[in-house]
């Protein structure tokens, strides 16, 4: 078995542990004689897999009891009109700091239904940082402050949660739940896609504070209503099935290898080898300002585009596969989520200064 070090931004690769369980329960999950693909999600065996999962998330992120975890379909973009649907009072205002492409597009998505300040931005300098906050910049009659965690494509994260009292945070986490430890009780919902740090494509995680359920928008879809979901567990409709049971493996898989604090450990750790390389060397450099910089997704370049689509051909010959950043900072990306292995980190170091070294 040939397996590479895959960098890609998501979907992302999954512990070798959890894909090997999964292909030995494919056909055959646990005597059942079928696939958790073919079996009714109103089933004794579906449940337990659904129930186990959300408990372990429970765990996992010390989530309280006053919160609801749903499971849900539509990615993280369909939050985007989720939240100030479900969130929005009569006044329908809310905050958001505006911190990259993900942003921009839950801002314009959430002006459709009411009054958007956007309080604080890092476009001017390609978001490659995040913008200072204090109290003073959110609106008191604002119904929520949106923020996005991490920024899969530049490369940034918050060093520190904005402080903003009594007002809703809300957050999109997709590119690095459950990479650290969060105080849950900081946030009114937080939302992520599940194809970093979770699973396979086709599951979103909400995580939403029971007070904030109950007051949507009058017009707002069934589907979109978190009151939905929570008044049935998650199985208003059929849920995605096998990959609830794969995030399942994966919340498994941290349990067994010492959690978030653990997890946040061996992302600092990987982080910082590929981070200490490129602040020494004289042709690759870092993106972001030092203070802002992602443990889950490393912006690079050398300065020159034509030597950055040599690196990207010559690594990809040497099994270091899908490093070619986003179009709108160029150069190259290595995401390197929890499953991620530190090997895979310390190789790629080793091959960039070897490239270093024959084109100086």
């Amino acid at each position: 078995m040939s397996r590479c070090f895959n960098f890609s931004a998501g979907p992302a690769n999954l512990p070798l542990e959890v894909l090997e369980k999964a292909q030995r329960d494919l056909v055959d999950y646990q005597g059942t004689g079928m696939s958790v693909m073919e079996m009714s999600h109103r089933g004794k065996d579906y449940t337990a897999i659904h129930q186990k999962a959300q408990q372990d998330l429970r765990t996992l992120m010390a989530i309280p009891e006053n919160y609801q975890v749903l499971f849900v379909q539509g990615g993280a973009s369909t939050q985007f009109a989720a939240v100030p649907l479900n969130l929005f009072s009569a006044a329908r205002k809310a905050d958001y700091v505006n911190t990259g492409a993900w942003s921009k597009k839950a801002i314009a998505e959430a002006r459709r239904y009411g009054e958007v300040t956007v309080v604080a931005s890092s476009e001017d300098n390609t978001f490659n940082y995040i913008p200072e906050l204090s109290p003073e910049h959110f609106s008191k009659d604002a119904d929520y402050v949106h923020i996005t965690s991490n920024n899969t494509i530049y490369g940034t994260c918050y060093p520190t949660l904005p402080e903003t009292g009594s007002i809703p945070l809300v957050c999109d986490m997709s590119s690095d739940i459950l990479s650290k430890p969060y105080d849950v009780s900081r946030f009114g919902v937080i939302y992520a896609g599940a194809q970093k740090n979770i699973g396979p494509s086709g599951l979103t995680i909400v995580i939403v504070r029971e007070d904030l359920i109950g007051q949507a928008q009058d017009f707002i879809p069934t589907m979109m209503n978190y009151q939905t979901h929570a008044d049935n567990n998650s199985m208003f409709n059929t849920p995605a099935c096998f990959i609830i049971y794969m995030a399942g493996l994966v919340f498994d898989w941290m349990l067994a290898n010492g959690g978030v604090e653990a997890m946040g450990k061996r992302n600092q750790e990987k982080a910082g080898i590929l981070y200490q390389f490129l602040d020494q060397s004289n042709l690759f450099k870092a993106t972001v300002s030092e203070a802002d910089r992602s443990i889950m997704n490393i912006p690079f370049v050398t300065g020159n585009a034509d030597l950055d689509q040599q690196f990207i051909q010559q690594a990809e010959v040497n099994n270091f596969k899908t490093l070619k950043g986003h179009r709108s900072v160029g150069g190259m990306r290595a995401s390197i989520y929890n499953a991620f292995p530190k090997e895979g980190v310390e190789k790629l170091v080793d091959f960039m200064a070897e490239f270093e070294k024959s084109n100086s």
